[in-house]
């Protein structure tokens, strides 16, 4: 008897609970497993999941539908997504999506009627500065061009099989990451566990090392809340979900210093006490998981994973990798660790904090990739070495992402301190009319602000540097990052939901040369709503933009004639 299509995905997802297990934490994994098999997620799919996980078939419906790479209905064999971030469009993303459209004979969004190829934009994928950039499924395909692109779908049609590129261009750009490249390998875990984790913590401390994520907040600290906190299990977490536009070090990192930032996880979990690890990568870096398992099971035959490492009685640790699903919000550490439980990645109520209760209600450690390969160094070469480099509240060096307007980009280790002037000679981004710092939530800097410092105690955290020539329209910079954060909120918060918005509109309104100057000033005001009354950084950092825009371009923005207008 033949079998039916639901038999199959029957069988399919069976063989998936048995390998993953029937908890809630196993739902986004045999959802992306099912698509990989069957191209989409189906209604029944979901009704047979949440049946054998004891779950509502509404909440596998709701976690399947916040994330943009859980495909709810077929796709095409081919589906293309090419990157709309501000450093592609700044590139020539527009010539090759209308080249896409025109080789496709479709509009983005849609299905070519043979079910071959699926044209969509998806935000920022990690190539700022190989600009424009798009993924076809899994594989990246960086600097194009309309030639290139008509040559990328005629490979397609003929199944790759000739021109093939090097998947994802790993190392294809300047980085002069010179600490992580002199660092020895692994000699920061073998000098912890020759100390007390308490040992280990103390000299974290003592270095002034900082998240190198989003809040800044001090490592050594974090990691001495959750030794102290009372768990059956603790958990270290890495957070590689880098969605911040503009930002491509985390992926750098994980391209060319792997062991780096698996060590940096080992180091917390010998300091804190766990015996699991999770890297949480993001869907959009597919193509590196094979290389990451790859030194993962060389660490464990190096005895640097596992049982007794290094010879250290007692301390068991193993890490595995959890892709994500596309949700910019997951880069949030309580939105990641609600993902991870299998539940939409919406951010959490804090206190409590995920030292204290984390991922299964377990104190759990979170840090990003460039922290924990800097940890690494420090672990090596000693707290004293790392204070002394940068300020005195600014402690260390500092992996920059930089794209957009300059000769130069690429990933750059700097001290913390150094002027926004002083980058961009580095970067040969002279001329420019404005930079923006910590990417698209960050801070926009205009010209006559180009002596301030990347540091703590000014510009703050961030890594993402997009440099805005003197032709730039500062009004389309803002309708795309607007766009951006309206695509990306949780919906949680309605002054995230509805006023990111009304923003939109407001920019709108201004690039037609129809928004009065009182309107302008209710929409600062509405601005400062947001950023007030938003649940996490998302909404909190939206309309930073609009407000800079307001400051420092104010003649700009409202000199446009109205459209159509003599």
């Amino acid at each position: 008897m033949l079998l039916t299509q639901q038999d199959r995905e029957k069988a399919l997802i069976l063989k998936l609970a048995r390998r993953h297990g029937r908890n809630r934490t196993a739902l986004i994994p045999i959802m992306q497993a099912v698509q990989e098999e069957c191209g989409f997620v189906s209604e029944f799919a979901m009704q047979y999941i949440a049946d054998l996980m004891g779950i509502a078939a509404g909440d596998v419906l709701g976690v399947a539908t916040f994330f943009h790479f859980i495909n709810k209905k077929p796709k095409g064999k081919f589906i293309i997504r090419l990157s709309r971030d501000m450093s592609s469009m700044m590139k020539g993303a527009k010539a090759v999506a209308h080249q896409l459209e025109n080789d496709l004979g479709i509009r983005f969004g849609n299905t070519t009627p043979d079910g071959m190829f699926t044209l969509e934009w998806t935000s920022c994928i990690g190539m700022n500065y190989q600009a424009p950039a798009m993924m076809v499924n899994n594989e990246v395909f960086s600097n194009l061009t309309p030639p290139k692109v008509h040559r990328i779908i005629e490979d397609c049609r003929q199944e790759f099989n000739t021109r093939r590129p090097t998947v994802g261009n790993v190392g294809e750009t300047y980085a002069n990451t010179l600490n992580y490249t002199n660092h020895e390998v692994n000699s920061g875990l073998t000098r912890a566990v020759s100390q007390t984790p308490a040992e280990v913590i103390a000299e974290l401390t003592v270095s002034g090392l900082r998240g190198r994520g989003g809040a800044g907040f001090p490592t050594g600290v974090k990691w001495k809340l959750a030794a102290a906190a009372k768990g059956e299990t603790k958990y270290v977490i890495c957070n590689a979900d880098e969605g911040e536009p503009g930002t491509f070090k985390d992926r750098i990192i994980l391209g060319k210093y792997a062991d780096m930032v698996f060590e940096g996880m080992t180091v917390a979990a010998y300091a804190i006490g766990a015996r699991e690890g999770v890297v949480y990568l993001r869907y959009e870096y597919t193509h590196l998981r094979p290389h990451l398992e790859a030194v993962l099971e060389s660490r464990r035959k190096a005895n640097l994973l596992g049982d007794n490492i290094l010879g250290k009685e007692g301390f068991c640790f193993d890490i595995r990798i959890h892709m994500g699903a596309g949700a910019y919000v997951c880069g949030e550490e309580t939105a990641l660790i609600e993902s991870l439980e299998g539940r939409r990645g919406e951010p959490r109520n804090r206190p409590p904090y995920p030292a204290e209760r984390g991922f299964l209600g377990q104190p759990t450690v979170v840090n990003n990739v460039e922290t924990l390969a800097t940890l690494s160094c420090i672990m090596s070469r000693g707290a004293k070495w790392f204070a002394s480099i940068g300020t005195e509240r600014s402690k260390g060096f500092k992996l920059f992402s930089v794209s957009g307007d300059c000769s130069r980009p690429g990933v750059y280790e700097l001290p913390w301190g150094i002027t926004v002037d002083q980058l961009l000679e580095t970067v040969d981004g002279k001329g420019a009319k404005a930079v923006q710092i910590g990417g698209y939530t960050g801070h926009l800097v205009p010209a006559r602000q180009f002596d301030r410092r990347l540091a703590y105690e000014d510009l703050g955290i961030g890594g993402s540097i997009i440099v805005y020539g003197p032709d730039r329209d500062m009004l389309e910079v803002a309708e795309n990052y607007l766009e951006f954060f309206v695509e990306e909120s949780c919906g949680q918060c309605t002054t995230c939901r509805v006023g990111n918005q009304k923003l939109l509109e407001g920019i709108r309104l201004l690039q037609q040369g129809k928004c009065s100057n009182r309107y302008l000033n209710d929409l600062i005001a509405l601005s400062e709503t947001v950023k007030l009354a938003s649940k996490c950084g998302l909404g909190q950092a939206s309309p930073n933009v609009m407000i800079a825009l307001n400051a420092h371009f104010k003649d700009e923005i409202l000199a446009r004639p109205v459209e159509g207008a003599l």
